[in-house]
């Protein structure tokens, strides 16, 4: 990482202290949002559109659920047209929610929406742009006539929005960014802002100013880094539209939660985001108090405890770049995000609690065998186990037992104990530090502390950012030790862990900090919903130390920092799904979820498909009732087959490209 002080081109309004970023207000019916108002949630229907009874019961029961907006797929002329239908439905029962047209290829759908609906959402990529992975070598002159093509085909929507009070959303999406965007700017994030830019620019020029942006992208990396962009960028043109925050094709379950808490809560957490949707491959209903559930969290952010001010960054917010560490015994360097198990508070460890963090001791050949989700580190506390660890894993106890028990292990010490020690473990040793900690003293000492791992902790509420300003500390100063970023929660839902660390430590992960991550927690019980998608992952009688040791290996995937397991892209599902994406989802997974580092998406239209396909191994796309077309990479293998073979086809096909291996049976 390059240690160079850049003058700090603004996307937040601090790094350091909590503010929500102001943009300007966007009627959406009767709900604004931007400005002072609070973060408004949305999510979108599911059904056909055509049904108008099953979409006004659906959109009532995601008003009920937290929804202040319900979005509705209109691919056509007719579930445009049948949209008037479904808000008089919704106005006839007493709802008044603003309804919201999602419009993709069909210009003349969305023209018809505009007139019926408070809000259309339009991408780019689709709505006037073709996609068909071609590199093009446009001259200055040819770039500029598509430009007026495109002002052509969209300027008539706009005048429509402008007459009606329409309000209209510009929403890039990473996996359908046009040919004429990436001939020019390449598969970037500034593909995405400059596609968003140039619709905007359009709307400007037509002085229609009503307008939502987005960023998309199923990557969290490529998501933050445009819509941070996309700030600075506006900043320069002087724009100040509010932001709707998603993390697209998540999946669903506890991984959906994981990877869209990471993107949208790193950008929360710098005041970042007006509406949010939390896209998961469940009923539409399940999304909402996700998204509820991570913006609660910021009421009251205000009064944390002061952070100093970071004028400067010593790094590029931009561009992912991990921060340059020595290694220490495996820790650090060019090595793996390490994960560290807390075995601390526990009265006694027997030789099969290990199998929880991934070890399995088989006692008739006197050997452990370990899983792809092993932990690296074990922290004992004052714990010492009356067995013969596992090799590789490092046993870390507290400094005062380390002294009576230093073979083979490695000391805690705190922040006093450092100082004051003459006693160290020649190896390696690890530091409890806190951002007041961090005097001249202890930084002089660091510099000369080769054998020293930061294990860096922070009570402020405003604790991420807190960690941040550490890190940027040891860049200006010039500190490469390795840190592992430690973070505790006491009294809290196992719900909230998966959303909260998600964000804590995902914000700092896909910044290029931390090389370890080691989480504390307290659950407290709470009911459930009554869904099978959250019921799934929220397993009863399952030790701390198991479902913290999934949780974190689950961050570190979707960080896409260390894999562990089948990476799967896969949409939530909407009135354009020609197929159960929810079943499918789930047999694709269970078929598929031993293959260790193979992306999969499961795609239910065409409309991301083909981009979002890019990148991932494989994909599993609708391309007509009951008919599915897969893919290798972004090229079509085989095409429209009945999705009652569908699965095992994919399969088929995994296999040819020697991609397959037979599930573990141990």
């Amino acid at each position: 990482m390059n240690n160079t002080i850049a003058k700090f081109r603004t996307y937040c309004n601090s790094l350091t202290k909590y503010s929500r970023y102001k943009t300007r207000e966007v009627f959406v019916g009767e709900i604004p949002l931007g400005a002072g108002n609070p973060i408004r949630i949305q999510s979108m229907t599911t059904t056909d559109t055509m049904n108008t009874i099953a979409t006004v019961e659906q959109s009532i029961r995601m008003v009920e659920a937290g929804c202040d907006y319900v979005r509705i797929t209109a691919p056509g002329k007719f579930e445009a047209e049948n949209l008037l239908n479904i808000k008089n439905e919704l106005r006839k029962r007493g709802y008044k929610v603003p309804l919201i047209a999602d419009i993709h290829f069909t210009p003349n759908a969305a023209e018809i929406a505009a007139r019926i609906v408070e809000k259309v959402r339009i991408n780019p990529g689709n709505y006037a742009d073709k996609k068909s992975f071609r590199n093009i070598d446009y001259t200055d002159s040819e770039y500029d006539q598509e430009l007026d093509r495109i002002r052509q085909k969209f300027t008539p929507l706009v005048k429509i929005c402008k007459e009606y009070g329409t309000a209209l959303r510009v929403g890039t999406n990473h996996g359908s960014l046009s040919d004429r965007i990436m001939s020019r700017y390449g598969d970037s994030p500034l593909g995405m802002v400059e596609s968003a830019l140039e619709f905007l620019r359009i709307c400007e020029g037509e002085n229609y100013y009503n307008i939502v942006l987005s960023m998309k992208s199923s990557n969290p990396k490529v998501m933050v880094q445009a819509y941070r962009l996309l700030i600075q960028k506006m900043e320069d043109e002087k724009m100040y539209y509010p932001l709707h925050l998603g993390v697209t094709e998540a999946g669903g379950g506890e991984d959906g939660r994981i990877k869209s808490a990471l993107g949208i809560g790193a950008l929360l957490e710098d005041g970042i985001g007006d509406t949010i949707r939390v896209s998961l491959t469940e009923d539409p209903e399940f999304e909402a108090p996700v998204a509820l559930s991570l913006v609660n969290r910021y009421k009251n952010r205000e009064n944390h405890q002061e952070i100093k001010p970071l004028e400067a960054l010593p790094y590029n917010p931009y561009e992912y770049t991990k921060r340059q560490t020595f290694e220490i015994s495996g820790i650090g360097g060019n090595n793996t995000v390490r994960v560290v198990a807390d075995f601390s508070k526990r009265n006694s460890i027997p030789v099969n609690a290990l199998a929880d963090i991934g070890y399995y001791y088989n006692a008739d050949i006197d050997k452990w065998n370990m899983n792809d989700s092993a932990a690296d580190i074990i922290f004992l506390g004052d714990n010492v186990p009356d067995f013969d660890l596992p090799t590789g894993l490092k046993p870390v106890y507290n400094y005062s037992s380390w002294k009576k028990n230093n073979d083979k292990s490695f000391p805690l010490f705190t922040f006093a104990e450092y100082l004051k020690s003459e006693e160290f473990s020649p190896d390696l040793n690890f530091l409890s530090v806190r951002i007041e900690d961090l005097s001249d003293l202890l930084l002089s000492k660091l510099k000369n502390g080769k054998t020293t791992v930061i294990v860096l902790e922070s009570e402020n509420l405003h604790a991420m950012p807190e960690q941040r300003r550490v890190f940027c500390e040891l860049l200006l100063r010039n500190i490469p030790n390795p840190v592992i970023i430690k973070r505790t929660y006491n009294n809290i839902t196992l719900e909230d862990f998966i959303l909260f660390s998600s964000t804590d430590f995902g914000a700092l992960l896909i910044e290029g900090f931390g090389d370890g991550v080691w989480a504390e927690c307290l659950f407290i019980e709470k009911d459930q919903p009554d869904n099978v998608y959250v019921k799934s992952f929220v397993q009863t009688n399952v030790s701390i130390e198991k479902t913290i040791n999934r949780i974190l290996f689950g961050i570190l995937q979707a960080a896409r920092i260390r894999i562990s397991k089948t990476d799967y892209i896969a949409c939530p599902s909407c009135g354009r799904t020609l197929f159960d994406l929810q079943e499918t989802t789930e047999l694709i997974r269970k078929k598929t979820e031993h293959l260790k580092g193979l992306k999969i998406a499961i795609m239910g239209c065409i409309v991301n498909g083909p981009g979002e396909m890019a990148d991932a191994d494989y994909g599993y796309v609708g391309s007509g009732i009951d008919k599915i077309t897969l893919y290798k990479g972004k090229e079509i293998v085989r095409r429209n087959i009945p999705a009652l073979n569908a699965v095992e086809s994919l399969i088929e096909i995994i296999r040819e490209n020697n991609d397959w291996q037979d599930p573990n049976l141990e």
